[in-house]
């Protein structure tokens, strides 16, 4: 039996290269196994001899050693013939002097490619068991060893890419968050995180937000002089004028400062297509039952939805008496197309650049008189905000009314169904999946209740980044609104459709634990979101890896050369514009046939349509009398937007294909932080049709002279006929369906209806309503 190492071969021929002729040579050392009946101890004894004789030799021998032998020690009491349970370094052992005399001595030949230092290293010794002479063993070890060696730089090589990968990726990361964390006042710093690419567009949009943002009365910005901005594109010409109209707010240090990063710009729920968001919606649905039926009681109901009696007919409230407190957030929607009134964003906004160093901020109570005089401020001014300033206003009476705005909305923020779930969620659920729960709940709220929620959380969050100058953590922000934003311990009115509140009953004297351990759960609940509100409104990562159920659902604009099919040729986009023309005149001789109408606050005809093309979008038609011949109607429409269009930002020409037929890009303003709307349209226009009447069809395109300036939306259908219809006045009929991204089928179903007669609205009052020239 040979041991690791051991070649009693080499050893042999060694000794025999070794020999002089003139003097013996001293016998080598026994191998492992007993031989002639000779003990443990005796064999010991000889070898300890042999190596104390020849100590001297091996000292002056190092280069001989190199090429030589390894000793080992077996272990005392060991039984020849068997393999030894545990092998111990005879260099580093006779080097210590613990040589006991009690242990066997091997020796086995080191390979060449070691040093001598490195011999007293296990990793460092061959292991074969087979008598091959050890010349050819060592060649062919030496062969195995160079292959070894290549595969082990191989996959060094592969660690050091995956190290430089993680470190890169938790690098990206940490810069997140310091962006995050950091107040984003300065534009400058914040756009290399800007998920859009740098262009002149861009350049002159920040120019002129960065400008206006100068203005800190609080009243609308973009008013007067200071707020016109002339129009610099490809040759359009025309000067950017405004009505005498309030103007919304433009807030571009709120939105820069939350705007996400590179990284995280397409998980955002912005982001997501309608059927992507459909998607979503589901699955936060399954997962969020299946996280509330595994961890809270059986006995507890993740969701409070109250079902209506049957044959019951609700009378649904018109509010026309009122303007801001306690209207509801769709109501608002269909009034000023953002979710939270022009008023109350403006209060944000004052708060925000002027009174976060207020100690005790959102904590220390306003005077009650000033508060009322601030709510019958904005309720005299509306929704859009008109006139409204809170220059030299209390910080603490602004928080206040603030406070008592969410608290007076028919139903809760976070909605009736689901708050009873987020306070679940907080009671029930481990700390380690309760940002993965509340991002599903998110994700069932409606749309204007989760942007309404960004836009308190993004303000709260930068409230406590200034902790240090208010005192105001997380906690203690969440202490103080927590009941406004949950409507705990309030006994609502009947009107409230909230069964938990409907069913509560009054108590005295000792408050019910019921109670208290909401109050506890809603504490903790938006102190978490508060603290998490950069990773609450993202999708889940996985959902980037579904290729054929999500990924593909993004309804990207097509490109130019693609419109039209194949068929087309070069002129595929040409024969699908004159298409869409020819539609668009059938519909109109058929007086616009197969819509359903609808009522709307406007003075105007509103209808819709069902489309079956998979999408879950209406198509929906506003009809209004203009006072003008429909030329000028045309020209108001394609050359003159910012006369009636409030919320533009930017526009420019792209490209002129022909006299009739250009590319078109627009950029839309939202309610900040959330991203401005980009729109790239190809349109053709005709102006000489029977009975004078005129026509423009649009549609979006990928255009590569079109640089992304926020969330690019997708319009997929947008037509104009202007037909004359008694001396100087028209009739405009407007057919569109667009995706805006990021919100729900259920929101263009309910709004965007009543966000098309708006503007076709202001489309007819611009020609009554004096414009500031």
């Amino acid at each position: 039996m040979y041991l690791e190492g051991f070649d009693p071969f080499s050893i042999l021929q060694q000794a025999s290269d070794r020999q002089p002729t003139s003097q013996p040579s001293p016998s080598p050392s026994i191998p492992c196994q007993a031989s002639n009946g000779m003990t443990v101890d005796e064999q010991n004894h000889r070898n300890n001899c042999s190596m104390r004789d020849n100590s001297r030799q091996v000292e002056e021998g190092e280069d001989d050693e190199e090429e030589g032998m390894i000793f080992f020690y077996l272990p005392e009491g060991h039984k020849p013939g068997t393999f030894p349970k545990a092998l111990q370094d005879g260099s580093s052992r006779n080097n210590n002097g613990n040589d006991n005399g009690n242990s066997v001595i091997l020796r086995g030949r080191q390979s060449k490619r070691h040093r001598r230092g490195s011999s007293g290293s296990v990793d460092s010794r061959l292991s074969f068991y087979d008598n091959v002479p050890y010349t050819e063993r060592e060649e062919e070890e030496d062969g195995d060893d160079h292959k070894l060696e290549e595969v082990l730089q191989h996959v060094s090589g592969l660690q050091r890419f995956v190290n430089a990968w993680s470190e890169a990726v938790a690098a990206e990361e940490e810069e997140e968050e310091e962006d995050e964390e950091e107040e984003g006042d300065s534009d400058s710093a914040l756009d290399s995180a800007s998920p859009c690419p740098s262009s002149p567009l861009q350049n002159r949009l920040e120019e002129a937000e960065n400008g206006s943002d100068q203005d800190s009365t609080g009243n609308p910005l973009g008013e007067g002089e200071e707020g016109m901005r002339e129009r610099r594109d490809s040759g359009v010409g025309a000067s950017l004028t405004r009505t005498n109209r309030p103007q919304k707010l433009r807030w571009p240090s709120f939105q820069n400062s939350h705007r996400p990063s590179l990284a995280s710009a397409q998980l955002q729920i912005s982001c997501q297509s309608v059927l992507q968001m459909n998607l979503l919606q589901k699955l936060s649905l399954l997962q969020l039952t299946a996280l509330l039926e595994k961890h809270t009681p059986t006995n507890k109901h993740g969701f409070s939805w109250a079902v209506p009696k049957f044959m019951k007919r609700i009378k649904v409230r018109d509010y026309k008496d009122r303007n801001v407190f306690g209207v509801p957030l769709q109501v608002i929607v269909q009034r000023t197309g953002q979710p939270l009134p022009q008023g109350i964003q403006q209060a944000m906004r004052y708060l925000r650049n002027q009174c976060l160093d207020q100690v005790g901020l959102f904590r220390k109570s306003g005077v009650k008189s000033r508060i009322q005089a601030l709510r019958q401020m904005n309720e005299a001014c509306g929704a859009d905000g008109g006139g409204v300033n809170y220059e030299g206003q209390s910080a603490y009476d602004v928080a206040d009314m603030l406070k008592q705005y969410f608290r007076d909305l028919p139903e809760p923020l976070l909605t009736s169904k689901l708050s009873e779930t987020f306070l679940q969620i907080y009671q029930y659920m481990p700390k380690e999946l309760r940002l993965h729960a509340t991002r599903a709940a998110v994700l069932l709220l409606p749309d204007e209740n989760r942007e309404a929620l960004r836009t308190l959380l993004c303000l709260l969050s930068d409230v406590t980044a200034s902790v240090a100058e208010n005192q105001m953590t997380p906690t203690n922000l969440a202490v103080c609104l927590a009941p406004s934003l949950f409507h705990l311990n309030t006994l609502r009115r009947k009107e409230s459709s909230s069964p938990r509140v409907m069913n509560r009953k009054q108590t005295l004297g000792k408050p019910d634990q019921r109670d208290l351990n909401e109050n506890l759960a809603a504490t903790h609940g938006l102190a978490h979101m508060i603290q998490e509100c950069r990773k609450l409104f993202r999708i889940p990562e996985e959902m980037n890896r579904c290729r054929n159920s999500y990924v593909e659902q993004a309804l990207l604009p097509r490109r130019l050369e693609d419109l039209g099919g194949v068929e087309g040729g070069q002129g595929g986009y040409r024969a699908y514009l004159r298409d869409c023309l020819d539609a668009l005149l059938k519909e109109a001789k058929d007086k616009f046939k197969g819509y359903d109408s609808c009522s709307t606050p406007e003075h105007a005809e509103l209808a819709y349509r069902k489309v079956h093309d998979g999408f879950p979008l209406r198509l929906w038609k506003v009809t209004v009398e203009v006072p003008a011949s429909p030329e000028e109607v045309l020209m108001r429409v394609l050359r003159e937007q910012g006369h009636w269009d409030e919320d533009l930002l930017e526009s420019r020409v792209v490209e002129t294909l022909d006299e009739r037929t250009e590319v078109y890009q627009y950029v839309r303003n939202t309610m900040a932080p959330h991203p401005t709307r980009d729109h790239v349209v190809l349109r053709t226009w005709v102006t000489d049709l029977p009975k004078g009447a005129c026509a423009l069809a649009c549609t979006s395109v990928d255009h590569e002279g079109a640089s992304v300036v926020g969330v690019r939306a997708n319009l997929l259908t947008s037509r104009y006929y202007i037909e004359p219809c008694g001396a100087n006045k028209s009739r405009l009929t407007h057919i569109s369906r667009i995706d805006c991204r990021g919100r729900f089928p259920e929101w263009y179903n309910k709004l965007y209806g009543h966000l098309c007669a708006a503007e076709i609205a202001r489309i007819r009052d611009s020609f009554t309503v004096p414009m500031d020239k």
